[in-house]
């Protein structure tokens, strides 16, 4: 497949396992949170691919000598409340003595192989639909200075804990043909992935894509990490910008997300029924923001609005 978000393996009696890994270091200062935030984003690639998770395993980084081992347990327990809320379960670990701490976990899933979803069959003429807001990347650059609203903060928190179960659900309901979930290459980087495993391009509205509050301004303010301005380089030979796309809106869409939403493509006719899908289950946005063309395979085109 084209760089899929999981692992999926055939089992003899038809079914399927998914299998998937993620971990890092802390985004925000409260362990508890960290440990919620990393465990929803480890969960996400089996959302991503149709899957329901089953168990997982406590990945872990801590520098025993400078943070206490208490701490380690609020970033676990942390973890461990969001595996329960997804119905899975933690069933074991790996622990390490590292300067930094770091937490994730391993997942393992399952899936029906005759629908399961993937990153390779967008088709010209689809929907494209976002299912959470962008900006994580920009405001936790601006919580590390400081300079980052008690309000954004919040708002970015319950983003980054919030499970992509009902968005994946609402898709299944809907029909979707492809699916990705939007995390450390930004929304741009995972689309064209998506775009290349289908051989198809893209036009994004830029104006569509919903934003997390005030991260515009936290851009155009210089709170933007590497990883974001890496990843527009990375894409800029196949994306072309409207002239009124401004500098700050170009870094928006490739800003480095944790825990993001997922990137839906859906046919056309079956669009206003996955928007109405994830409405009803109360995702954090159920916004269109673009459509699959034909095209150079990868290629996108970015208008400052939608037509």
């Amino acid at each position: 497949m084209g760089g899929d978000d999981a692992a999926v393996i055939r089992q003899s009696d038809g079914r399927a396992l998914v299998l998937t890994t993620d971990f890092f270091t802390p985004i925000v200062d409260d362990a508890f949170t960290f440990g919620r935030i990393a465990a929803a984003n480890a969960l996400s690639d089996v959302y991503a691919m149709g899957g329901r998770p089953l168990w997982c395993l406590n990945l872990v980084g801590w520098p025993r000598e400078t943070l206490s081992l208490e701490l380690l347990g609020e970033v676990l327990r942390g973890g461990a409340e969001v595996v329960r809320q997804a119905g899975a379960a933690i069933v074991g670990g790996h622990s390490i003595d590292d300067p930094e701490p770091k937490y994730g976990l391993v997942v393992v899933g399952e899936v029906d192989p005759d629908t399961m979803t993937t990153n390779a069959a967008a088709r010209p003429g689809d929907w494209l639909v976002l299912t959470k807001p962008i900006g994580t990347g920009i405001i936790a650059t601006a919580l590390k200075r400081e300079a980052a609203p008690e309000h954004v903060i919040r708002a970015a928190v319950e983003m980054m804990t919030t499970l992509n179960a009902a968005g994946a659900e609402a898709g299944r309901e809907a029909g979707v043909r492809a699916v990705t979930d939007v995390t450390g290459f930004g929304l741009l980087g995972h689309l064209r992935a998506m775009l290349v495993a289908s051989a198809a391009s893209a036009e994004l509205w830029s104006d569509a894509v919903p934003l997390l509050p005030e991260v515009r301004r936290l851009a155009r303010e210089g709170h933007v990490p590497g990883g974001t301005r890496r990843n527009l380089a990375s894409v800029s030979e196949a994306t072309t910008f409207e002239p009124t796309v401004d500098d700050v809106q170009q870094l928006l869409l490739a800003d480095a997300q944790t825990s993001g939403g997922l990137l839906l493509s859906v046919p056309s006719q079956a669009g206003p029924r996955l928007l109405a899908a994830l409405v009803a289950r109360g995702t954090l946005a159920a916004v269109r923001i673009g459509t699959v063309c034909e095209g150079s395979p990868g290629t996108i085109r970015v208008r400052a609005k939608a037509p």
